[in-house]
């Protein structure tokens, strides 16, 4: 189990340090979800910045560290989860072009997917439990996914221009301008069922992603 967490400035208002300042915040509430290592990474041009909770399962030294870069350069992700078969992945993608690896995670692999067939394509052809979150540098489009059964949460919402998203919701409330307020309709949801169904959350102003869905948004759209 790890926490990822981010956040993308849709004002275009704040420096790439102010952005890392935030999702170093909300990725320290994650904790709990990992406790062996931590990473922050921001866009040098602005705009967004991953947080990242690690617990080391998966090649637990240096390479498995995220956020993680691809191996062309053009993607960064954080990923909170598991590929099934990763290996045999990767040797599927050393047949089209051998891959400069650097470690054994199946974060790698997984990023290399996507440098070879797009995020889309990566996610269709990998059998994995998965909360994620991928940065396009040359479209400049976000990308979160959430695996098909659900396994993995993924929260997001907006507050003063800016989009963010956590594993958890504490994650979005470690953001000071986040706005708490309770969503009466989702409060009715649990006491009739005893859990609040997707897409709703307990604030009116988070929601959690579906299982199998997923949500892009280009800086441009910002």
């Amino acid at each position: 189990m790890c926490g990822i967490a981010g956040v993308i400035d849709q004002a275009g208002t704040r420096s790439p340090d102010a952005l890392a300042d935030i999702a170093y915040r909300m990725a320290a509430t994650l904790r709990r979800r990992g406790p062996d290592d931590d990473g922050v990474w921001a866009d040098p041009s602005g705009r967004i910045a991953f947080g990242f909770r690690r617990l080391a399962v998966v090649d637990t030294g240096a390479a498995g560290s995220q956020p993680m870069r691809s191996p062309n350069g053009r993607y960064v992700a954080v990923f909170n989860g598991e590929m099934y078969g990763y290996q045999r992945q990767r040797e599927q993608l050393d047949t089209f072009d051998r891959v400069r690896w650097q470690g054994h995670s199946d974060t790698e692999v997984l990023l290399a997917a996507i440098d070879r067939w797009g995020v889309r394509g990566a996610l269709t052809r990998s059998n994995a439990m998965l909360a994620l979150a991928v940065w396009d540098s040359s479209t400049r489009t976000l990308t979160l996914a959430r695996d098909r059964l659900g396994e993995k949460p993924l929260y997001y919402g907006w507050t003063d221009g800016l989009l963010v998203f956590g594993s958890e919701l504490k994650a979005l409330r470690a953001v000071p301008s986040f706005d708490t307020a309770i969503d009466d309709e989702a409060l009715a949801l649990y006491l009739r069922h005893t859990f609040v169904p997707h897409p709703r959350t307990i604030f009116r102003s988070a929601r959690q992603m579906p299982p199998g869905s997923l949500l892009e948004m280009r800086a441009s759209d910002a």
